[in-house]
């Protein structure tokens, strides 16, 4: 017990400099904290519990979707998902293929393409959240429609997930594998018809005078989501978000103030846990193939952003938006686990979590350096 909170106070005074470097700065702090978990975990490697990383990650994760929810209305969730339906073919084709083809020139199996392919689809949810928060963009006029590809990937590992889980992966035959997609599916709409359509209720049920009650009532709720998200194989991030979609009124700031210090806690320790768990060594003979694979996945999801705005914002905004989709995060370490787990190509693993390094260091940087750019006014041109 004594070497464990050492270590966790280790942890959270390194989170404090780094912080207040980042804030000095003026960059975003999670590149620097997967740096510090990287550097832990190579000079002091710790032993913290598998199974407790994992539930700290699926908190914090789902944390920083309710606070990213509690932004907008279910109003503005269902015009952003009819709205965003073409971007999010778009964003599919653009982004999967990379992924799907380097697998195939390295020679491995369909199913081997298939799964590198989820891995370079989908975006960070949880990164760009934080990215969009830390640099005060949530209320530009182009995060609506990176809310609405987040939102529609997501959607999207709900049949994912359990698709290559159970029907690819050998956990299940088909019969199964059906159930547990049309569960999931199911699920998933379920809890957006009562975030759209009875936000109010739900407000009135979750909403008190004491912050103590209310801090537990929403953390219990969330809890609830990710614990059934993880039964029917649908991500908690989703139900996470919806929750914040369904609060209204002036429950909305009080819980954006309670939750608020929780999340931005557990969201550092999630960042730096996750550096802890890369083993170094693997690391190089993948570099080359992670490289590139970024490098030409961070442009197509740059041509995401630009057709995702390319009718609400000019050409600024259209880079911000592509740089904020970059960031590749948990979901592309889950499904290499899968890959793991189910032993379908052992290099998979390695180079997922070296490609996700790097488009989650470079992803924020070049989120930053977009918001430099500025529409020249028609004087000076």
């Amino acid at each position: 017990m004594a070497t464990l909170l050492l270590e966790l106070g280790a942890i959270v005074l390194a989170l404090a400099l780094l912080a207040r470097l980042a804030a000095r700065i003026g960059f975003s702090p999670i590149p620097l904290y997967l740096v510090a978990g990287l550097v832990m975990n190579a000079v002091v490697p710790t032993q913290l519990s598998t199974q407790a990383i994992a539930v700290e990650s699926q908190v914090a994760v789902a944390l920083l979707l309710f606070m990213l929810g509690l932004e907008y209305t279910g109003e503005d969730l269902a015009a952003s998902l009819r709205a965003g339906r073409l971007a999010g073919v778009v964003d599919f084709i653009l982004n999967f293929t990379p992924g799907f083809a380097l697998a195939l020139l390295l020679d491995w199996s369909l199913l081997a393409a298939v799964l590198l392919g989820g891995v370079s689809y989908i975006s960070s949810s949880s990164i760009v959240a934080k990215v969009l928060d830390d640099l005060d963009r949530l209320g530009n006029a182009e995060t609506p429609a990176i809310l609405s590809v987040l939102v529609t990937e997501d959607l999207a590992m709900a049949v994912y997930l359990p698709l290559v889980s159970v029907a690819l992966v050998g956990g299940g035959g088909v019969v199964s594998g059906s159930l547990s997609i049309i569960a999931a599916a199911a699920t998933v709409a379920l809890v957006l018809y009562v975030a759209t359509r009875h936000g109010g209720d739900v407000s009135g049920l979750i909403s008190h005078g004491s912050d103590e009650v209310l801090l537990l009532s929403v953390l219990g709720v969330l809890l609830v989501l990710a614990g059934v998200g993880e039964l029917l194989h649908f991500s908690a991030a989703v139900g996470a978000f919806l929750l914040g979609i369904a609060l209204s009124g002036p429950l909305v700031d009080r819980a954006r103030a309670v939750i608020g210090p929780l999340r931005d806690l557990l969201a550092a320790v999630f960042f730096v846990l996750f550096g802890m768990q890369v083993d170094m060594a693997a690391l190089p003979r993948w570099a080359g193939p992670a490289l590139a694979l970024a490098g030409v996945s961070m442009i197509t999801k740059l041509l995401t952003g630009w057709f995702a705005t390319r009718k609400v914002v000019s050409m600024p905004g259209r880079v911000r938006a592509g740089t904020a989709l970059t960031p590749r995060g948990e979901f592309s370490i889950v499904i290499a686990g899968l890959a793991l787990l189910g032993g379908v190509e052992s290099g998979l693993g390695p180079l997922a979590v070296a490609y996700v390094l790097l488009t989650a260091l470079l992803g924020p940087l070049a989120t930053r350096l977009a918001g430099l750019l500025r529409v020249r006014p028609p004087s000076e041109r």
